[in-house]
């Protein structure tokens, strides 16, 4: 048996770990967004005034869409639910947070650099593509092509 060969068996027999990894990716990214979302609407004032001294525009909106949707965001990606649409803002979240606080302290996450957001996006994108895989309610509702 060939290399070729060997590594079309790998491949076959790895294909079967794509479903409980997304699912675990999907409740990664989810707890991720969870404590950031708590936050904000602990004390949404004070986001909209950090929001504003950023100059972010319409600073009390912004702060109320950022928390809505990242909270909504954590229940839909750990139910595997609108999976590939919740995605999108997300990854809208994520530009702004790396351009507004992340990108001026460079790439390392040890520096408050743009590292772990790049790495959300990544994840997010990888959803907008593959959407929930199959331990989600997208999948049960939606079926294969979801």
């Amino acid at each position: 048996m060939n290399f070729k060969n060997l590594y079309l068996m790998f491949s076959d027999l790895t294909k079967h770990l794509q479903a409980p990894a997304l699912l675990f990716a999907r409740i990664a990214v989810a707890y991720g967004f969870y404590e950031p979302a708590m936050n904000k609407w602990a004390d949404i004032d004070s986001v909209a005034q950090w929001f504003g001294s950023m100059g972010i525009p319409m600073p009390l909106l912004n702060a109320y869409m950022a928390a809505s949707t990242e909270l909504l965001g954590v229940v839909l990606l750990t139910l595997g639910f609108l999976t590939r649409l919740i995605s999108l803002p997300l990854i809208v979240i994520m530009i702004v947070a790396i351009v507004t606080v992340h990108l001026p302290n460079g790439f390392s996450a040890g520096e408050n650099g743009f590292e772990i957001p790049l790495y959300y996006m990544l994840f997010l994108s990888i959803f907008v593509s593959s959407g929930a895989g199959k331990f989600s309610l997208d999948r049960k509702i939606f079926g294969d092509k979801s």
